[in-house]
């Protein structure tokens, strides 16, 4: 129960219900307090942003240069396209889906939220996109050049940032969340909707198996093995994954299984291939998050993203899902700056879409980690097909 409770879903989950709760019953006096901590903590947050994107970006990508490889280049050009192939299928379903769904964009009786007391503005050192750029050219700029001093550089920045990101960020964000669905409950929008939250975690879950299937059927197809041997394999590495929302957790458990899928997976390449998967390859997270990002927009700005700012969003989320490996509190915590900066999301939308994604966090862990046996079959595939031997 201990470790249940102190789990970042668990924590994000109750303090939005309490939030909630309280929303329902406060009167407009002590709505001020919430309103204008909201507005700080919020302040606090997006502040950090482009800290974490130059802070994980930048020195992934010079890890990345470090070790070049054929096949390391083969392992990150496939996990990138599972990434956005993953969210485009999402995009398409949420051009699809959504529109259909009874979603109130204009909900009567809503009561309007008092004004903050006081505001405490804390800008940001760089626009976002401008942060996302620079990390992208720092790093490989670093790479090109061995500047060796500059990459232990950009790597201690990364363990300064995560543990601001540990020791600040992580601790507020319940907080936020919590005064977030409290005015959102003050509001009386929430409640409205909550249906509808429910029935978008089923289409994803829905979504998560389909593109598992086709991740197995053109693995398949190119490897010319069957995938149905792996995944028969995949079951304790699903569960695990769901238990522990954790592909770093789960990974033992996954190296188990896709030892048992040999000769299908080439054991060399099960080596390499499942951690390196582990930490760069997010296709469950970025459909679910792709799909709720559509939905969140539809429900509190009325309409969906335009589809030149979903195709940005979706091409820059597969950077993000290979480059910031590690950020606690998953994808969406290290694509705060695409929801803000590319889809323009407040801290209202902000805090939703950090809420519905850890509910279901756990299934879009385990369809990455079940996802990673079918790349790691396309690798095995890859080098039988160019005739690469096993390292003696």
């Amino acid at each position: 129960m201990k470790k249940l409770m102190s789990s970042l879903p668990m924590r994000l989950l109750i303090f939005a219900i309490l939030g909630m709760l309280l929303g329902l019953v406060l009167p407009e006096g002590p709505m001020n307090f919430f309103v204008t901590v909201k507005y700080i903590l919020n302040q606090i947050i997006v502040f950090c942003v482009p800290l974490i994107i130059i802070g994980f970006i930048a020195p992934s990508i010079t890890q990345l240069g470090s070790n070049a490889s054929k096949l390391l280049g083969v392992a990150v050009t496939i996990a990138y396209l599972s990434s956005i192939g993953a969210a485009f299928f999402a995009m398409l379903a949420g051009y699809g889906l959504i529109p259909h769904l009874s979603i109130a964009t204009e909900v009567e009786g809503l009561k309007e939220l008092p004004e903050v007391v006081f505001q405490l503005n804390i800008p940001q050192i760089m626009p976002v996109m401008s942060a996302l750029v620079f990390s992208m050219l720092l790093g490989l700029a670093a790479t090109w050049t061995k500047a060796t001093v500059i990459t232990e550089v950009l790597n201690e920045f990364q363990k300064i940032i995560l543990e601001v990101v540990n020791r600040i960020i992580i601790p507020i964000l319940p907080v936020f969340i919590g005064f977030a669905f409290c005015t959102l409950a003050y509001e009386g929008s929430i409640t409205k909707q909550l249906p509808i939250f429910l029935i978008v975690i089923v289409i994803v879950m829905a979504g998560h198996y389909i593109w598992l299937a086709l991740l197995y059927g053109i693995a398949s197809v190119y490897s010319g093995k069957s995938g149905m041997h792996i995944i028969k394999n995949y079951g304790s590495a699903y569960l695990t994954a769901v238990g522990t929302m954790s592909s770093a957790a789960t990974l033992a458990v996954a190296l188990q299984c896709a030892k048992k899928s040999e000769p299908t997976l080439r054991d060399d390449m099960v080596d390499f291939g499942i951690p390196l998967f582990a930490n760069i390859h997010l296709c469950g997270s970025v459909l679910t998050e792709v799909f709720f990002v559509m939905t969140i927009s539809k429900i509190l700005y009325g309409s969906l993203p335009s589809l030149g700012q979903m195709i940005l969003f979706c091409l820059l989320l597969g950077i993000f899902a290979i480059g910031a490996p590690g950020v606690p509190g998953g994808t969406v915590m290290a694509s705060l700056g695409l929801i803000t900066g590319v889809l323009g999301f407040d801290e209202t939308g902000t805090a939703l879409m950090l809420t519905i994604f850890a509910l279901q966090d756990s299934f879009g862990t385990a369809c990455n980690v079940t996802g990673d046996g079918a790349l790691t079959l396309i690798l095995t595939g890859f080098v039988e097909k160019h005739g690469m031997k096993k390292a003696a």
